[in-house]
């Protein structure tokens, strides 16, 4: 390449000085022109034509054509892609082609030895020969899956086509970063062209790599380069150390070095531009064309059989959403599930689901193992990494696929996603066209919308704008979606299914622990902080999984696209529904919520929330969490409609009461935490009683009071324990001639669902447990209990408490009885109620409202059980009495 050229196109790159872009390209075009007809002379005198560095003979591709059979090749000059720097790399002038870019500017196209779609200039991209069939192709020629070494959309970066000290020394630090990165891997190595994270690496691993890239060889690279593309080669181009020459990812024919082609020619890869902060990268873009080019080359398939499906592939088995729709297929229907799991072999793979449903708290019994056959594969790999052998059966006898596995990971870039997250569902996408046609369930996500500003997110909505999805988990969701339409054109039946997010199992408190959502709501309930936001689109998992598993299984639902959001919260109702559970949240910015937030987690680490942690640094990642809290409310018209025609349960607020079982887990995993003991009351109020006590045994003569507060510090005590914490003091001569403090105090409403003790006819409708300390430091117990009986003085009931009194470790020392005076029960008790101070003249009232409902029905249903028992009793016509008749 002429030296000129390449400053030039260095100049391009760097963005360096005033450029004169439309005369620059101008030189370039000439001189590559210039180039082309050298290297004509060349061939004509040396034969060139067969031992070109680019030439194919027609065998050796099924998408290589001659220039005169093409019905729309185009001369060099009428190339129409290529931009100058300042052009979005989506958006062309009228005169340009879509395809051709300008010599240093594309990073997509590759050399002849690399890839099955490079072709020579002269080549059309869509041209054949009349024996070639645009659609049929023989089994080795298949048009989305790959062999390990080549690709035809991914690049190899072990080199460039300029050889010299700068590509040498990429080399060198290329394997210098990937024998660093092999100590941070489970398999201990790693190659140049591999990406960190494909090979195991996990956020934290990526940070102590960053760190030893640092320590050990002065590479400072921003954490975020890493996570966009892992690749050693890739992270070494990057890297300032390395001074590369800008060249062309469209290699052209040097006339004066052919290639041999037992000798490839090595694709250079562009140097990464920078992007807005609120655009994508255009190297990832131009990635995203090429792979949704690879849906086109899927062969024109009749429709499926429209019958239930006996014979079902599903991908993601281990995951948090596909374990449950594993066992909702199994539920709903009588197929057998093909599970593809990632492993060595069969019994690893086995020991791999079994253990990922146990986790979700879902069955593994022999059952559901005689139900599925597990296929050890890997998305990432061509064919799924099955054998020849097992993907032509897999052809023949499947009725179904259904692809749930994706890599989640807000942080890592389009390139580290891609081939899990595109090439998996592409693959899926050709095995369903192979053999007999089979419908594609794909499940894709919201986060297709997620664009800052989008008006609507319907079902038949447009997509976002891909330049406007800056996080590579957004662009590579949005490419497989794009990718399988493109499929239905081919007659592919392709449903995608888009959840939002996915909250925890309402009955088993199930969660996915490194949901974007459950890591957001934990950080709500602990910090008690709110970040502003529109609408958070999210149902619990159980609700998604069976609403997938009834698409799949129903003919009729197949083909269509369906938001399973569930109904959308508000801010008013997060809010209110921590409120409810006893967190009282505050309200902040997005910006004041995210300083605050990491200071906490900075001060507190909280091991589990680390990724959290990351996302929050992350500006990659930041553009989503906005998109996602300033989007708007998610629609799903079609999906209720189905809902309702199926009989399904329909769907319903992810509320307090729903996420109950979830925040328990939360917190039981250490991500969230619950109200205690210590936190400020959510709501209290006094109750004061008077009596005596005696010895046990002995008349009940000697004065005893109490002066009591009993108070809740949020509602998910009572839901889930019907628990009261108490505080106050106690005032009992005969112990002490001082008050005695309550140290620790719970009262239990309708303990044991109220069943009375040793088959009495006293039900238990409240349970004191206090425990006391005295002035001189002795320490008491007191147990107390208030009866339902079936007597008349009801009144009296709900106030009398029976009272026992001793040492600590000790037995019962003093018994009688206390009762809360007539005048002070509904003073303290019903218009004394205390509400957090935090709270609105709304919220308080609510609380007040919603614990005097509750407190009033498990009385009622306290004091109604010995009536119960005894119209039970009267209407018993047995001739033995009873052992307890004769004490009535």
């Amino acid at each position: 390449m002429n030296q000129d050229t390449v400053a030039e196109a260095e100049a391009i790159e760097r963005g360096g000085g005033p450029l004169d872009v439309p005369g620059l390209l101008a030189k370039v075009s000439e001189r590559r022109r210039a180039q082309t007809a050298d290297a004509e002379d060349t061939a004509s005198d040396t034969g060139a034509d067969s031992a070109g560095p680019v030439s194919r003979t027609e065998p050796e591709s099924p998408v290589s054509r001659t220039e005169s059979e093409s019905p729309v090749s185009r001369t060099e000059s009428e190339s129409p892609v290529s931009r100058t720097e300042s052009e979005s790399p989506v958006s062309r002038t009228e005169s340009e082609s879509p395809v051709s870019r300008t010599e240093s500017e594309s990073p997509v196209s590759r050399t002849e030895s690399e890839s099955p779609v490079s072709r020579t200039e002269s080549e059309s991209p869509v041209s054949r020969t009349e024996s070639e069939s645009p659609v049929s192709r023989t089994e080795s020629e298949s048009p989305v899956s790959r062999t390990e070494s080549e690709s035809p959309v991914s690049r190899t970066e072990s080199g460039s086509t300029e050889s010299g000290p700068a590509a040498q020394d990429a080399d060198a630090l290329a394997a210098a970063i990937s024998a660093i990165a092999g100590r941070f891997l489970p398999g201990g190595e790693l190659a140049v062209d591999a990406d960190f994270f494909d090979a195991g690496g996990s956020s934290v691993d990526a940070v102590e790599f960053a760190a030893a890239l640092e320590d050990e060889l002065g590479i400072v690279l921003d954490l975020d380069e890493v996570f966009a593309d892992g690749r050693p080669i890739s992270l070494a181009r990057r890297s300032p150390h390395v001074s590369l020459p800008s060249v062309s990812a469209t290699p052209v024919a040097s006339p004066s070095a052919p290639a041999s082609p037992a000798a490839p020619t090595v694709t250079p890869v562009a140097t990464a531009t920078p992007a807005g902060p609120d655009t994508a990268r255009p190297e990832d873009l131009q990635q995203i064309l090429a792979d949704l080019a690879l849906a086109d080359r899927l062969p024109f398939v009749s429709d499926p059989e429209p019958v239930p499906p006996r014979r079902i592939l599903l991908t993601g088995a281990t995951g948090f959403l596909g374990g449950h729709m594993l066992l909702d297929l199994l539920r709903h229907s009588d197929a057998h599930v093909y599970c593809l799991v990632r492993a060595e072999d069969e019994d690893a793979a086995l020991t791999r689901l079994g253990e990922a449903l146990k986790s979700y708290r879902l069955p593994w019994s022999s059952e559901v193992r005689r139900r599925i056959t597990v296929l050890p594969g890997d998305m990432r790999r061509p064919r799924l990494g099955l054998s020849d052998e097992t993907w032509a059966r897999l052809a023949q006898e499947l009725d179904s696929i259904v692809g749930v596995a994706a890599a989640v990971d807000f942080l890592r870039g389009y390139q580290s996603l891609r081939g899990s997250n595109v090439l998996g569902p592409l693959a899926l996408a050709e095995l369903a066209a192979t053999g007999r046609p089979k419908p594609l369930h794909h499940i894709s996500s919201i986060a297709v919308f997620n664009e800052v500003g989008i008006a609507s997110m319907g079902e038949d909505d447009p997509l976002a704008h891909i330049d406007r999805l800056v996080s590579g988990y957004d662009q590579s969701k949005w490419a497989a979606e794009v990718a399988l339409r493109r499929a239905r054109d081919h007659g592919l039946i392709v449903t995608a299914l888009r959840p939002g997010g996915i909250g925890g199992h309402t009955k088993t408190g199930a969660h996915n622990p490194q949901d974007l959502s459950s890591g957001l709501i934990s950080a709500f309930g602990r910090f008690r902080t709110v970040p502003a936001f529109r609408y958070l689109n999210a149902a619990p998992v159980d609700w998604v999984s069976r609403v997938a598993a009834a698409v799949v299984c129903e003919p009729d639902a197949w083909g269509f696209d369906y938001n399973l959001t569930g109904v959308p919260n508000t801010l008013d109702d997060v809010v209110r529904d921590m409120a409810f559970g006893g967190m009282h949240v505050r309200v902040q910015d997005w910006d004041e919520w995210r300083t605050g937030t990491l200071a906490r987690l900075e001060a507190e680490p909280v091991p589990e929330l680390a990724f959290l942690t990351r996302v929050l640094q992350s500006p990659t990642a930041l553009k989503l969490c906005e998109a996602t809290l300033k989007g708007p409310a998610a629609e799903m018209e079609r999906t209720a409609a189905l809902v309702e025609a199926l009989g399904l349960p329909p769907a319903r607020r992810y509320d307090a009461r729903a996420q109950l079982k979830t925040f328990e887990k939360l917190a039981e995993d250490g991500l969230g935490r619950l109200p205690a003991k210590e936190d400020p009351p959510y709501l209290w109020f006094s109750e004061t009683t008077e009596g005596t006590v005696g010895p046990v045994g002995a008349p009940a003569d000697l004065p005893c009071s109490m002066a009591l507060t009993l108070s809740i510090a949020g509602m998910h005590q009572l839901v889930s324990e019907r628990r009261v914490d108490v505080r106050g003091t106690v005032t009992c001569p005969v112990l002490h001639a001082e008050p005695l403090t309550v140290e620790r105090g719970d009262v239990w409403v309708r303990p044991e669902e109220g069943i009375p003790q040793r088959h009495g006819m006293k039900h238990q409708l409240l349970r004191y447990r206090l425990e006391l300390v005295d002035a001189s430091g002795g320490r008491w117990w007191l147990e107390g209990r208030k009866y339902a009986r079936a007597r008349r003085d009801l009144w009296r009931q709900t106030r009398a408490l029976t009272v026992e009194i001793g040492p600590a470790g000790e037995p019962a020392t003093l018994a009688g009885e206390v009762v809360v005076p007539a005048d002070s029960y509904v003073r303290d008790q019903i218009d004394g109620i205390k509400v957090d101070p935090r709270l609105t003249s709304q919220e308080k009232r609510a609380a007040k409202l919603t614990w005097l409902a509750w407190f009033g029905l498990e009385m009622g249903r306290g004091l109604i059980g010995p009536f119960a028992r005894a119209a039970a009793d009267l209407l018993d016509l047995r001739r033995t009495t009873t052992l307890t008749e004769r004490h009535r």
